[in-house]
């Protein structure tokens, strides 16, 4: 009897701990499904080539998947314009372990992607009908597609927005404001007069001249400029995937569109002002701001209340490149508004 009566506990306590286990491993098996293949073809790491037709041909464009979530696609738009996808690399440290799924993608004339070498090519509306030929050909639908724009990349997003928004969940705009000129009075204004006098002289002299193939351009601005306002790292510092991505910049793209000064829009853009329409987009929206950026973060947090469902993100240490000089609060803000999108909100409080 007393032997039975043991048996007795002991498969009690055998099966309280074998259905403690089988509970314990049931959310890391369903976790696992983010790493599962969609398809049974030859896997390629998630790679798809986009053919894009535009009216001087068709070319195709890169693409990369990274993970596996029905409902949470967030499709990267790089900046430059001209850079490339990989400094969105650090993307990989944060999103799976969130279960967010996400798409690196490089633009025509960007990185793993055709170039046609055609400045008629680099044209804003052509970017945002290419946009939405990527979305298409991933079957990104209004049930799961964000789309983050960062830079040249945020006024790619806010364009897309404003004609296709019936097909997106959320839009993330980071580290762009949404008024060329205002950027460039910030540029003169502001960041400008941060410089020390002498270094500004040589700067202004050079652009003057329109001497901008000087190595000396370059030489001035990097340590002056571009580790306060780009990335606030010492250069040695820098790390790998920015400097991969810059090194493979196509300068044709970044002139026509930008113009060739660090200091405001000369190219295409130049005139480019949506702040007004910012009113007529209606989906939930994060705006991602920083402290030291060459984008006005006071301007970035006004933008996130001229939308109709806006959210804004300020990090206090970061600047342009704020993914990586505040990396913990970018991410922070942006996996919580991801997530509560998918939840049902409208506005996430990220405070």
């Amino acid at each position: 009897m007393r032997i039975s009566k043991n048996l007795s506990i002991l498969s009690f306590c055998i099966g309280i701990l074998f259905w403690t286990a089988c509970s314990r491993v049931t959310p890391s098996a369903q976790n696992n499904t983010y790493f599962d293949t969609t398809d049974s073809g030859v896997q390629d790491g998630g790679v798809t080539m986009i053919p894009i037709k535009t009216s001087k041909g068709t070319f195709n464009v890169w693409t990369k998947k990274f993970g596996n979530n029905p409902k949470m696609k967030v499709l990267l738009l790089n900046g430059g314009p001209g850079a490339t996808h990989e400094y969105f690399e650090c993307f990989e440290n944060f999103f799976p372990k969130e279960g967010i799924e996400f798409i690196y993608y490089d633009q025509l004339g960007c990185g793993n992607s055709d170039n046609p070498k055609d400045t008629a090519m680099w044209d804003l509306p052509r970017y945002v009908e290419e946009v939405e030929q990527v979305r298409q050909a991933l079957d990104l639908t209004p049930d799961n597609f964000y789309v983050l724009g960062h830079s040249w990349g945020g006024i790619l997003a806010m364009e897309y927005a404003l004609k296709y928004q019936k097909n997106l969940k959320g839009l993330i705009i980071s580290n762009m404001m949404a008024s060329v000129p205002a950027y460039g009075k910030y540029a003169d204004s502001v960041l400008a007069k941060q410089l020390d006098p002498a270094v500004l002289k040589e700067i202004r002299t050079i652009e003057a001249n329109n001497d901008y193939e000087n190595p000396k351009y370059m030489e001035l601005l990097m340590p002056n400029f571009y580790t306060q306002h780009i990335l606030r790292m010492p250069l040695k510092d820098w790390p790998e995937p920015v400097n991969r991505s810059f090194a493979k910049m196509n300068k044709s793209l970044y002139v026509t569109m930008q113009g060739p000064s660090e200091f405001g829009v000369a190219g295409k853009l130049i005139n480019w002002d949506r702040m007004e329409e910012l009113k007529n987009i209606t989906v939930p929206t994060l705006v991602i701001g920083a402290k030291n950026d060459t984008m006005d973060p006071a301007f970035m947090e006004k933008m996130s209340k001229q939308v109709l469902n806006g959210s804004y993100l300020y990090c206090p240490n970061g600047s342009h490149m704020a993914m990586y000089d505040d990396q913990q609060v970018y991410f922070k803000g942006l996996i919580k508004f991801v997530k509560g999108v998918n939840d049902g909100k409208e506005k996430v409080d990220l405070k």
